[in-house]
């Protein structure tokens, strides 16, 4: 792949050029998460009675219990006001995956993988937290970090 920036002169808007042979879900992935910018950089989470502006990045799982979404920071947590899959697939083509039928993981935030019975796994976090990734979303898991057997 070869990539070309220009810098455009100063009567000329940014632009953006995409040349491809053919057009792959990477590169429609990547082309969404430009048209998107910077919109998905935060999120808002609930706590009390305040709002805060959390950088996606610091995210490190979103966990829905009792019709709630709760996401999970370093060491806070906070309410957040969508459903899982609406975050599913606002996040798809980023570093978030769904991992359990009530689980979204942040996988720049796992440090280790262990095998678990019946082909789960148990993921352990930066944070010290773990989370099981249900055998169903082990092979998207394993795609998505791209380890495993490769079809």
């Amino acid at each position: 792949m070869k990539i070309t920036i220009l810098t455009p002169g100063p009567d000329e808007e940014d632009e953006i050029i995409v040349k491809v042979k053919e057009l792959s879900g990477d590169t429609l992935s990547l082309i969404k998460r430009l048209k998107e910018g910077e919109e998905k950089d935060n999120i808002a989470g609930y706590t009390g009675e305040s709002i805060v502006m959390i950088p996606v990045a610091e995210v490190y799982y979103f966990d829905a219990v009792d019709n709630r979404v709760y996401l999970y920071t370093k060491d806070k947590c906070y309410e957040v006001k969508k459903k899982l899959f609406e975050i599913e697939e606002e996040y798809e083509s980023t570093s978030f995956i769904r991992v359990s039928k009530n689980a979204v993981v942040n996988i720049k935030k796992i440090e280790r993988l262990f095998p678990e019975f019946n082909g789960r796994l148990e993921a352990k976090l930066k944070n010290g937290e773990s989370i099981i990734i249900s055998r169903s979303y082990v092979p998207a898991l394993k795609r998505k970090l791209g380890i495993g057997k490769q079809v």
